[in-house]
């Protein structure tokens, strides 16, 4: 599922996010607005408003957060570092550069995870990057897979792009989730993606997959 203070994230609970890369240039530009997925989620864009949500969100599920947002320093204070992130996230997401939202349950406004899009790819093909990640207390609902795809028809709604999802192959919650998207979106395997994340000071291997969107494209 997240990014520099970015990078991306995986399991039912997390995916790497956050990053921007230059090589994206061309790409239209939109502004992050809100999605509603359906009647228990609704996509939110992620800004300083959600910092007390998330903090506590992130608390509960340590030291999961650490695979989804691998550019978390252990050593530097936790409080300043989400606030660095959720302050560039809006900034960028303004202009178009990062995609970030958080889940939110509409009928209580209680924050379920976060997903987003950064531009830090590895395969040379890929625009985007996904990384996505669920508190501890909301996984197992398939949160994921639905803000998966929902993210995914937004992104997609104004011209065709590829994205990479990332997956660390040990993970067997996160390889599920990615491989249901691969799938249902016709999406590939991509070897040239693959890289390692560095999660919690270990080099990580992850797996690289590119999915297709764009207007009329993805599941029925």
């Amino acid at each position: 599922m997240w990014p520099l203070p970015r990078q991306n994230c995986v399991p039912e609970a997390s995916v790497a996010l956050i990053g921007h890369d230059s090589a994206a240039e061309g790409v239209l530009r939109r502004a992050t607005t809100t999605i509603r997925v359906d009647e228990r989620m609704v996509l939110r864009p992620a800004t300083s408003e959600f910092y007390s949500e998330l903090v506590e969100a992130f608390e509960e599920t340590w030291p999961e957060v650490s695979r989804a947002m691998p550019w978390i320093n252990p050593d530097l204070p936790f409080d300043t570092q989400i606030e660095d992130f959720l302050a560039e996230t809006e900034r960028m997401g303004r202009s178009g550069l990062l995609h970030h939202w958080v889940m939110v349950r509409p009928w209580d406004g209680a924050l379920l995870g976060l997903i987003g899009f950064d531009q830090v790819t590895r395969s040379g093909k890929a625009v985007w990057n996904l990384g996505y990640w669920v508190r501890s207390s909301e996984q197992q609902h398939g949160f994921a897979r639905r803000a998966i795809d929902a993210s995914l028809r937004w992104l997609g709604e104004a011209e065709k792009s590829s994205v990479e999802l990332k997956v660390d192959p040990h993970n067997p919650a996160g390889r599920s989730t990615v491989m249901r998207t691969v799938r249902e979106w016709k999406g590939e395997r991509c070897v040239d993606g693959d890289s390692a994340i560095t999660v919690a000071g270990v080099r990580t291997p992850h797996e690289c997959h590119l999915v297709t969107i764009g207007p009329g494209l993805g599941p029925e």
